[in-house]
């Protein structure tokens, strides 16, 4: 089922919403969502939840949290996320006063459901697996709460006002505890993929929660849980029956969505609801693209191995016979990218060629700062766009695959001593045999020597990249203070040899002893003094 919504019975999503939007924590509202003339349909209640599916994650998150990354250079403009990535953020930035509303705006939507949805006459089945949907976005949001401040309010049902006025956070591992306890219970709730309709499809299963369960377990180490959930989705089909889809490159395109490897995604249509974040990452001779917001780093280009399974030093060519990942996820110099109309075209990057007059080149005013765009995510087929617009894609967005949970697996086995060859096999090899690598025994046989924990880390990023997942890894692995205060790389071309060279950008800057957390916003302290402020702001 596409899920979207425009308007909730004659009300506008932003009104259930906005009412408590003065205290940050949103209370029980007064409209008729907590009518009892409101809750007379499934269908009704089918609405608001939908509401909560949007509220629950977008694309803008995504590129948002590649930009905290290493993955990705800021190089336009100086919105929040710049700021923060700099380490120039305070309580006053309004990236965090607006995560915070929108993320417990979704929690309150939740519990305007929950509280809501008996009053509805309809099958038991039926309400029984809307609530557990609901308990997962709820849980979800939890989840990206406590990730960002730490300690924050937890509640399971709306709060009075005075209550949002005074009530306290709870400790980051109660959080954590109950949302593992709560999405373990929903899981024996929730259908597979394979039991529900073709007009459900995209609705979230079982093997969603088992997965975010395990993402969850992953971003606190927690490798005993990580084995455990993980293993649910590799070594049984209880959950639902996942593959790796055939070939990578074409794994976001429009015409492979509901694919096995897909466990989540955003829900999009042409015209009712589209996303076009990433016209601000593509190359910048793409027909109306504006500005480069942010570029792919050389840091990144460089974890690529050779396709033969070596890794890639000054010596070798900088992209021939790379792992065929790089091509399909980054566009370089030499790069073919075809436009939406069919034609295609050579990227040029090179700032010192006096014949380059190409909008991709570097130093190109709002145009690129690295030589690297981004691939994935752009489809240039022409279902992926709603007609008669510009940068209006309706592919469905993927927050959680089967990729990230054999990786997943992959680390936990490592870290508890637990990795061989044959889960090497099942996982690494799997995705590099996937991936295009030759069949030989260094691109896919397990090694013999080596840092192991870094070639899983290496493998992660690459398989991973630009799909947001790069901040939370840096972060739970504490090394974000390394990589986040290294200059920035970019490629460039030096004309009197025409061999590659590197220059440095100005690097991040990340304190440890602050930015491993997020500022509790300032209008909230406004409010509620007894929320407390995380060190360092």
């Amino acid at each position: 089922m596409k899920i979207f919504l425009k308007r909730v019975s004659g009300y506008t999503m932003t009104s259930l919403v906005v009412l408590a939007s003065c205290v940050g924590l949103d209370v029980t509202p007064t409209d008729k969502f907590t009518d009892e003339t409101y809750w007379t349909t499934p269908e009704r209640a089918a609405s608001l939840l939908n509401m909560a599916y949007r509220q629950m994650n977008d694309p803008g998150r995504v590129f948002r949290d590649e930009r905290l990354s290493d993955n990705l250079y800021n190089g336009y403009g100086n919105d929040d996320v710049r700021v923060i990535a700099n380490g120039q953020a305070t309580a006053s930035t309004a990236l965090f006063d607006n995560f915070w509303g929108d993320a417990y705006a979704g929690i309150k939507t939740t519990h305007t459901f929950l509280a809501n949805v008996d009053r509805v006459g309809m099958d038991e089945g039926l309400a029984s697996r809307m609530k557990a949907e609901a308990r997962f976005i709820r849980a979800f949001l939890y989840f990206q709460l406590t990730n960002w401040y730490g300690d924050v309010p937890f509640f399971t049902e709306d709060i009075d006002l005075e209550t949002a006025r005074t009530i306290r956070p709870t400790p980051q591992a109660e959080i954590i505890s109950w949302i593992h306890s709560e999405l373990e219970e929903i899981a024996e709730i929730l259908p597979s993929k394979e039991e529900y309709s073709a007009a459900d499809r995209g609705r979230i299963t079982s093997g969603a929660a088992v997965a975010l369960n395990a993402r969850v377990a992953l971003n606190f180490n927690d490798w005993s849980r990580v084995k455990t959930y993980t293993e649910k989705l590799i070594n049984t089909n209880d959950y639902g029956q996942y593959a790796l889809f055939p070939n990578y490159g074409e794994l976001f395109y429009k015409v492979n969505e509901y694919n096995d490897e897909i466990i989540l995604d955003i829900q999009y249509v042409p015209v009712d609801r589209t996303w076009n974040e990433i016209a601000v990452y593509v190359p910048f001779s793409l027909p109306l693209v504006e500005f480069t917001l942010a570029s792919p780093t050389q840091g990144l280009v460089d974890t690529y191995l050779m396709k033969d399974g070596s890794k890639w030093d000054e010596t070798k060519h900088a992209y021939e016979n790379r792992d065929p990942r790089m091509d399909m996820t980054i566009a370089r110099h030499g790069s073919t990218v075809r436009r939406k109309d069919g034609s295609s075209y050579t990227i040029n990057v090179d700032p010192n060629d006096p014949n380059n007059n190409s909008l991709d080149r570097i130093g190109r005013e709002n145009g690129g700062y690295t030589g690297y765009f981004y691939r994935k995510y752009y489809d240039p087929n022409p279902e992926a766009w709603t007609a008669g617009s510009t940068w209006s894609c309706n592919i469905n967005f993927i927050t959680l695959r089967y990729a990230d949970v054999l990786l997943m697996y992959a680390e936990a086995m490592n870290e508890l001593g637990e990795m061989d060859a044959a889960v090497w096999d099942k996982t690494i090899r799997l995705l590099r045999q996937r991936a295009g690598l030759d069949d030989t025994p260094l691109a896919l046989d397990f090694p013999s020597a080596g840092d192991l924990r870094q070639i899983i880390r290496d493998e992660r990023r690459v398989e991973l990249a630009l799909e947001g997942t790069r901040v939370y890894d840096i972060r739970r692995w504490k090394i974000a203070e390394t990589v986040m205060n290294a200059p920035f790389r970019g490629a460039k071309f030096d004309r009197s040899s025409g061999t590659l060279d590197y220059f440095s950008y100005e690097h991040n800057s990340f304190n440890a002893d602050r930015d491993y957390f997020w500022a509790i916003p300032r209008q909230q302290l406004t409010i509620n003094n007894n929320l407390g402020q995380n060190p360092g702001y």
